[in-house]
């Protein structure tokens, strides 16, 4: 199962509230559905809980049963269907439109004025046109329609309720989209999937960490290159003064140093400098071979 299927899943184990709020979410679920005219309500979802929950928040909403239902041998794509016309009016005249006139596919606002009932919308909406990508991948939740207005309307509904979407129109399709984990989390919480919001913070965390171990180990590799980088420079460079019978004219505080990289090769600048006798600081000892090198790069000259 995907995890945008989890998600639905989990809203349809919401509680579906009072009968304002039924309505709310049925009203969401039409303005994403396939059909929402006067002559037909047409639904088809892949979600097995999604059309499970449409029967019961319709009769609850509005008293009403659908005409056609998904038959149990149904797999892949479910089709829920109302044609009668005295149901569709009664849908029509919850949504305060007129059962007579052409159905504007707009939002009336005055349906959703209760908090309750704008979050039961947003559920209903994301049931019915909504998708999120698994977060283990990106973040990333949208809902798409084809109703430009239905968009713009959506928009607004929900800055109101502190979610700031991203638009884009795709295909002839208008798309409200989220990218950032937190407001995916905080409006998953909104709608009734919390588990799901736990899903997006515990993915985000997981990614962090690693992000957070990889930029150790990917320092902790530069800092060993740099060091073996350097005690090569600083080996190949004392050799050199040997092979010159320089070494030996050397002062005595070069000498010792270089004596001491020829005991540890391996040793970071910090490490050399601990063991160093008497004890020297890092800065110190650096420059002390870097004069090493210097010295034996004249030799070349």
């Amino acid at each position: 199962m995907s995890f945008s299927s989890e998600v639905k899943a989990e809203l349809c184990r919401s509680d579906m509230g009072t009968r304002a709020c039924a309505i709310a979410e049925c009203y969401g679920v039409l303005l994403f559905c396939n059909m929402f005219t006067a002559n037909e309500i047409k639904i088809v979802t892949g979600s097995n809980d999604f059309a499970a929950r449409l029967p019961k928040l319709f009769e609850r909403a509005f008293d009403i049963t659908f005409d056609v239902l998904p038959s149990k041998a149904d797999s892949g794509r479910h089709i829920l269907l109302i044609k009668d016309t005295d149901k569709i009016s009664r849908v029509l005249e919850a949504f305060g439109y007129d059962p007579k006139g052409v159905v504007a596919h707009h939002v009336n606002l005055g349906i959703l004025e209760e908090d309750d009932c704008r979050e039961s919308f947003v559920r209903g909406a994301f049931l019915a046109g909504g998708s999120i990508t698994d977060p283990e991948k990106r973040y990333h939740l949208e809902l798409v329609t084809d109703h430009y207005r239905v968009s713009r309307e959506i928009t607004a509904l929900f800055v109101d309720m502190g979610f700031e979407p991203r638009c884009v129109v795709r295909g002839g399709n208008y798309i409200m989209y989220f990218k950032q984990s937190s407001v995916i989390e905080d409006l998953l919480t909104t709608i009734g999937a919390p588990v799901s919001a736990m899903g997006v913070m515990s993915a985000k965390i997981e990614k962090d960490m690693t992000n957070t171990v990889n930029r150790k180990v990917n320092c902790d590799t530069a800092n060993v290159t740099k060091t073996v980088e350097a005690s090569a420079a600083q080996m190949a460079a004392i050799k050199k003064l040997r092979e010159h019978m320089a070494f030996d004219e050397l002062p005595e505080r070069l000498r010792d140093t270089a004596l001491l990289r020829e005991k540890y090769p391996e040793l970071a600048l910090s490490e050399l400098a601990k063991v160093a006798v008497p004890p020297v600081t890092k800065s110190c000892l650096n420059h002390r071979l870097r004069k090493l090198v210097e010295v034996s790069e004249k030799l070349g000259r």
